[in-house]
């Protein structure tokens, strides 16, 4: 053998030995997302490129084995109810495992983390996505998600490209110049910034509105440059975790890029619920959620929203109205009874759609969640 040779192998199943395919990017964005792929054995597998991260590789494994489903994820127990394996050395670019750790000088050391679930769990699992789909395809009757954005016409290449700064995105945001801004974007990713930093405003008014149209933005720019709002988002939940600033308006805007764009950023939705407990922003996620499941109440139920319940019996009324507004848009029946208790509930509260302000009380929204959920009923019928 020639010095130095690597050997070289495509990646197998550890339970099957079959050759597997190169992982592929989810269907949905996340968080922290991983490649994953399924053997034809029925393992799933995902892939770590850098080698650091293999427990939250494994975690994406067992829940992407059963369908997204985290709640029966966590139940599971290891050796009794999945088998786990993996091949170490993997090289992403070139989906082969060598030898040693380095090939031409460059370091190889991605791990491919296999899941296979028992066969009575598996079953489980494909009967529990049966079901959902079933609810879902109820609910989505009702609000079909068919609103995704045209392409945004493509501009002249030999235009004068603009150069965003803070004064120009300022005025155009005060004109809700979303054309403007969607153009100006294009040109100058810059744009995006800008606009983030409109949301540290005093005025309440001002952020709910900013939200909106940032969300409209992003809901057109996505179209070409869909991995410029991913990265907006991102930068947006890291600021929403720094204990050192305020994020006033950046959760609201979380909330509107999602609901724009739910058919790719979806995914993203499940992290809003980190900060349900903060009384600064639990109404704020309570209405991102809202939003999100007035168009795609399957992407909400899709996340742990059993969390959500005990805040329609809060004290406040802002909390109370809110929780009913996304629990009677996702057809909550678990809470059916306690959304009944609330149809005499006068407390008034303010509830922002499309960045304007409404009046309304916890009754109204109650009644209005009720009609829904006999509604689903008919419809199952």
């Amino acid at each position: 053998m020639a010095k130095g040779a690597q050997i070289k192998l495509r990646p197998w199943c550890p339970f099957c030995g079959q050759d597997v395919g190169r992982p592929k990017e989810p269907v949905q964005r996340k968080m922290d997302e991983f490649t994953v792929g399924e053997c034809q054995c029925g393992a799933t597998y995902t892939c770590d490129p850098t080698g650091f991260n293999v427990g939250a590789a494994m975690v994406e494994a067992i829940v992407h084995a059963c369908d997204d489903n985290w709640d029966l994820a966590w139940e599971l127990l290891p050796d009794e109810d999945y088998l786990t394996g993996r091949i170490d050395n993997y090289d992403e670019q070139n989906h082969q495992v060598y030898e040693t750790k380095n090939v031409d000088g460059r370091k190889v050391a991605g791990v491919l983390y296999f899941v296979r679930l028992n066969r009575e769990l598996a079953t489980l699992a494909n009967r529990l996505h049966t079901d959902k789909n079933a609810k879902d395809s109820a609910l989505r009757k009702e609000d079909p998600a068919s609103d995704i954005p045209p392409m945004e016409p493509a501009r002249d290449p030999k235009r004068k490209k603009k150069k965003a700064d803070k004064a120009t995105v300022a005025e155009m945001m005060a004109h809700q110049d979303i054309d403007g801004l969607v153009d100006l974007a294009l040109d100058d990713l810059k744009t995006l910034r800008f606009i983030q930093r409109l949301l540290y405003d005093p005025d309440e008014g001002k952020r709910w509105q900013c939200s909106h149209v940032l969300g409209q933005v992003c809901r057109r720019l996505s179209t070409r440059k869909p991995g410029a709002v991913s990265d907006l988002l991102h930068r947006m939940y890291e600021a929403c975790s720094d204990s050192a600033a305020t994020h006033w308006g950046l959760l609201e805007s979380i909330g509107s890029i999602i609901a724009a764009r739910a058919d790719i950023y979806g995914g993203f939705a499940r992290h809003l619920l980190m900060h349900r407990n903060a009384p600064t922003s639990r109404v704020q996620v309570l209405w991102a959620m809202g939003t999100l499941a007035e168009k795609r109440p399957d992407i909400v139920r899709a996340t742990p929203f059993y969390s959500l319940f005990p805040y329609i019996t809060h004290s406040e009324a802002i909390t109370r109205g809110h929780a009913v507004r996304l629990l009677g848009r996702i057809a909550a029946t678990e809470v059916e009874s306690e959304i009944e208790k609330l149809t005499g509930d006068e407390a008034g509260l303010t509830i922002y759609e499309q960045g304007q302000p409404v009046r309304t009380t916890v009754a109204e929204l109650a009644k209005e969640a009720l009609a829904r959920l006999h509604r689903l009923k008919e419809l199952k019928k």
